[in-house]
């Protein structure tokens, strides 16, 4: 008995691996996943959802294909299949079981997040920030403006004379002086030369020092990060050739504080997105990173619950056969575990009835051979006894009146021949017990070939009835004439000796069909004295006989020739009431 083949799917090993492979894809993608959609905001496209969820539609794929084979299966009603459904049903109960949780708690922390985000206004919060910057922005600007206005400049630091840088460098000292009106971090001036604007003095903090002045027009400019970082700055122009930058420290905190508004202002952008679609990427977790491994640990669970069962039932079927007396049937098997010793030791078990069968089949056939001798002995004893006392008697007369011996003669080789004819007829049907029988190749039509043995013992047996009414005449019959009028004509003498030559003997024939083969059951009923219950399981025994003159070889001569061509037969019988013999021929082709 080979082991059907198992393919990928199959495999725990392949499932298993691809199980491992799924979890490694799922970490990564997750990843990925919750990136783009907590910094990014972006929601997984229609393309995204199509591509996703391509692995749990082909693993649906596949475990109907896995159901639909178990329900094939339990339809069919194969060996161990009542048993793979329960390990089945237990493995889905345990993975449904250890879902289960996760998925509640999953399902009400998402409930709560959706809760906790829908409770607070992010444009709110957003929106003050932006508010509250810009206001601090104005305060400062406002307080720069008035330390501009109320400072007298040219006494802190006077313009230099002339226009040119050369009277910027008569007029100006060379070191600025450090006192600086309050919230002013550096005053640095420009001079204008032959090679463009460059830096002519500097004081106060170096973070406010420029390279080239960042307007030529008096006022406040545009602020540019990261140079302005931390500063206002604004440009005065003393002169033609002259420009002087004041900076007003705002200090670092303060941009980078604009900064983390704008950063959080983003973040509130998507989380706004997320509110809007909560509910897809909670069906989205659930389609690619639960559902996948949960349907991959239920296509595991048919795999290992066939592997297991597998055996069992081919053990199953093993036992029925050897049952039904096939006794070389083995179990192949290349497990290491106690399945794979149980099949070792089956097969072991097999192979020990095999011997033991062949010998005790050997033994009863020793047996009933012996039997058969002892009984043949017995029975070539009784005719001799008679033929020996008959030739005695002649031999006696012969020798002491020769003249008289005419007068017994006659009688006495009379009984010699018919002691020899029935010793004769004992051995012919003995040599038909014990010799192979070839099965008949040609048909015959039970038609034709029952009414031409009935006749026979028709007129012999003037006051049986026989009733052939119905039996159907075109049915045809897989056996030579000659076999068959054996079986027809032993039945027909056990049922008149049965009825003492007086009755009615019944004949039918029906159309069955066992195991795909269409037979002929003939049944003969007579209304006799039946059979006692003590003695109906010795009929079919050679030389069992309950007729003072029958040798007992008639029916083990008929269920010999009903098996050689494939048939079979038995009979039921009813003390008082008659018995009924059934014979079972396959059909054969109408010529």
């Amino acid at each position: 008995m080979k082991t059907r083949p198992q393919y990928l799917f199959r495999n725990t090993r392949g499932l298993v691996f691809v199980y491992v492979l799924l979890c490694v894809l799922t970490v990564l993608f997750t990843r990925s996943f919750f990136w783009e959609t907590l910094h990014e905001g972006i929601v997984p496209s229609t393309l995204s959802l199509v591509v996703f969820f391509a692995a749990p539609v082909v693993l649906l794929l596949f475990l109907g294909v896995s159901l639909f084979n178990l329900m094939r299966d339990v339809a069919a009603r194969r060996p161990g299949i009542r048993f793979r459904v329960r390990l089945l049903a237990s493995f889905i109960l345990i993975a449904v079981f250890a879902a289960t949780p996760m998925t509640i708690v999953t399902s009400i922390s998402i409930s709560e997040l959706v809760r906790f985000w829908r409770s607070f206004d992010a444009n709110a919060a957003r929106d003050a920030s932006r508010l509250f910057a810009v206001e601090n922005y104005s305060f400062h600007i406002g307080r720069f403006e008035a330390v501009i206005r109320e400072t007298n400049w040219n006494a802190v630091l006077p313009p230099p004379e002339g226009g040119g840088a050369a009277g910027a460098s008569a007029a100006l000292p060379a070191t600025l002086p450090s006192a600086l009106p309050p919230g002013i971090a550096s005053v640095q001036d420009f001079v204008l030369d032959g090679d463009g604007w460059r830096d002519f003095a500097f004081t106060g903090s170096d973070g406010g020092r420029l390279v080239l002045p960042p307007s030529q027009m008096p006022g406040f400019p545009a602020r540019e990060l990261p140079r302005d970082t931390g500063f206002i700055r604004y440009v005065m122009t003393p002169g033609a050739n002259h420009i002087r930058l004041v900076s007003y420290g705002l200090g670092s905190a303060f941009d980078h504080g604009l900064a983390a508004i704008e950063l959080q202002a983003q973040r509130f952008e998507v989380v706004e997105i997320l509110q809007d679609n909560l509910r897809i990427l909670e069906f989205f977790y659930y389609g690619v990173f639960f559902i996948p491994p949960l349907l991959m640990t239920m296509m595991i669970a048919f795999s290992i619950t066939r592997r297991i069962t597998s055996p069992i039932a081919e053990l199953t079927e093993a036992t029925r056969r050897v049952a039904g007396g096939d006794f070389s049937v083995q179990v192949l098997s290349t497990r290491r575990d106690e399945l794979g010793l149980l099949v070792r030791s089956f097969n072991a078990m097999v192979q020990d009835l095999e011997k033991s069968r062949a010998a005790l089949v050997k033994a009863e056939k020793i047996s009933i051979w012996q039997s058969m001798a002892q009984q043949l002995a017995h029975e070539v004893k009784n005719p001799l006894t008679p033929i020996k006392l008959s030739a005695e008697r002649v031999l006696r007369r012969w020798r002491n009146d020769p003249g008289d011996v005419g007068g017994i003669i006659e009688d006495s080789m009379l009984a010699i021949i018919q002691e020899t004819e029935g010793l004769s007829t004992m051995i012919n049907e003995f040599r038909t017990l014990s010799k192979p029988l070839e099965p008949s190749r040609s048909s015959i039509r039970f038609g034709e070939a029952a009414p031409e043995v009935i006749n026979l013992y028709q007129s012999s047996y003037p006051n049986v009835v026989f009733d052939m009414a119905h039996a159907a005449e075109n049915v045809v019959i897989k056996i030579d004439k000659t076999r068959f009028s054996q079986i027809l004509s032993n039945l027909v003498i056990n049922a008149v000796d049965a009825m003492d030559g007086s009755g009615t003997i019944e004949i039918r024939t029906d159309v069955v069909q066992k195991k795909g083969v269409d037979f002929c059951r003939i049944s003969l009923k007579d209304s006799g004295k039946g059979m006692p219950n003590d003695k109906a399981d010795q009929v079919f025994a050679p030389y069992f006989t309950t007729k003072e003159s029958g040798t007992g070889l008639g029916l083990p001569i008929v269920e010999k020739i009903v098996n050689d061509h494939g048939g079979s037969i038995w009979f039921n019988s009813s003390e008082g009431i008659g018995t009924v013999f059934f014979v079972d021929l396959p059909l054969g082709e109408a010529g």
